[in-house]
């Protein structure tokens, strides 16, 4: 079992992985562990299952009650035994994060990461305009750069004048 991200091809292993990635975030709940990109690797056993996860960030306070949540929801699904595994290496990414993770954000009035995460040792990075999710207006400005959580940032829209959160690139 790879902690790569992938849902599984072996049918056992997949319907692992769909148990677990069913589980909302508890901080943004329109969005699932499989939509960050939390959930890494899945795998039935032969006396339940094994689920990996990564957190966004290594002091994520939603950790625990993704724990929780991910070991509940595996159960439910006929799993007697279940271990949740967090892994930190590599460190999660937005990288990781789905298109329709992404799309869902902008819905929920949350402008999603744009571009990729950087590369170590690779070029500097310059900072582009973050859209806004109400308008589409690129006329906004940093408020404070964290916002209702660490891995967000507080803008608002020189054009509605409405602030909003930016998930940051990571």
């Amino acid at each position: 079992m790879t902690p790569d991200g992938v849902r599984p091809e072996n049918p056992a292993d997949a319907a692992v992985w769909d148990a677990a990635a069913q589980v909302a975030d508890p901080e943004i709940p329109v969005l699932s562990i499989a939509d960050l990109g939390i959930l890494r690797a899945a795998a039935a056993t032969p006396d339940g299952a094994v689920v990996i996860i990564t957190p966004t960030y290594s002091g994520c306070p939603a950790m625990e009650t993704i724990t929780t949540d991910v070991g509940a929801a595996v159960r439910a699904a006929g799993y007697a035994e279940v271990r949740v595994e967090t892994v930190l290496t590599p460190a999660w990414t937005t990288d990781w994060m789905t298109e329709d993770g992404k799309r869902k954000l902008r819905e929920y009035g949350i402008t999603p990461p744009s571009g990729t995460a950087p590369v170590r040792g690779g070029p500097v990075r310059v900072g582009l305009s973050v859209k806004c999710p109400r308008c589409d207006s690129l006329q906004t400005q940093e408020l404070a750069r964290f916002g209702s959580t660490a891995c967000k940032a507080l803008y608002q829209c020189r054009s509605c004048l409405e602030p909003f959160d930016y998930f940051k690139v990571l």
